[in-house]
């Protein structure tokens, strides 16, 4: 947390986040209609029987995608918590420290899951493909940060989420929100370390 990926422009929200994300119409059309997180109805989100943090610590699905993968809080509390994807295909991982910090990944790049493994380059292509599929992406993303009392110019960089979404997989709060599946073996990384990343 104290390296200069940290999101310090993360805002302390009184109110919660996740009500907005499934009643706002401007929010809801943005995050479940581009980014895919789908949190319209958190209370009849359920994982799959035997899916759990290896810590044995709560698993809480709150949203999902279209594909059924799953937004998950690791742990005890509120919208604090480490957010944690799991995939149908078996994937799973550390997403965030927190939803304020997902909401902010989703705003700036709704093309996160296409980063593992991509270079610069190739992300900035899935990027350019993303709007030139809908070429109102920024208007509507700024509507909807808007909705959500984030003022747009305060966002980061899509550069800089997709650098602390690759930090965080590979830190001490991803190796304690290791998710297992129904046989109780973990499932794959979202994002593999390769030796070079080790040091």
């Amino acid at each position: 947390m104290n390296g200069s990926n940290a999101p310090a422009d993360v805002p302390a929200h009184r109110g919660a986040l996740l009500p907005l994300l499934g009643a706002d119409q401007e929010v809801i059309d943005f995050f479940a209609g581009v980014a895919d997180v789908d949190a319209t109805n958190p209370a009849d989100q359920e994982l799959e029987d035997g899916v759990r943090l290896a810590s044995g610590a709560r698993l809480e699905q709150f949203a999902r995608a279209g594909s059924g993968d799953a937004f998950c809080f690791a742990g005890e509390g509120g919208e604090e918590r480490p957010v944690v994807y799991v995939s149908l295909d078996g994937g799973a991982g550390l997403l965030t420290l927190g939803l304020p910090e997902l909401v902010q990944l989703c705003l700036v790049a709704p093309w996160w899951r296409d980063a593992p493994g991509r270079t610069a380059g190739e992300l900035q292509a899935v990027a350019d493909e993303y709007r030139e599929d809908m070429p109102d992406l920024d208007r509507r993303r700024d509507r909807a940060a808007r909705a959500l009392g984030l003022d747009p110019a305060g966002l980061p960089s899509e550069a800089a989420a997709l650098a602390r979404l690759v930090e965080l997989s590979r830190g001490p709060v991803a190796a304690a929100c290791l998710v297992v599946g129904c046989e109780g073996d973990p499932l794959d990384p979202l994002f593999v370390s390769t030796p070079a990343d080790a040091g």
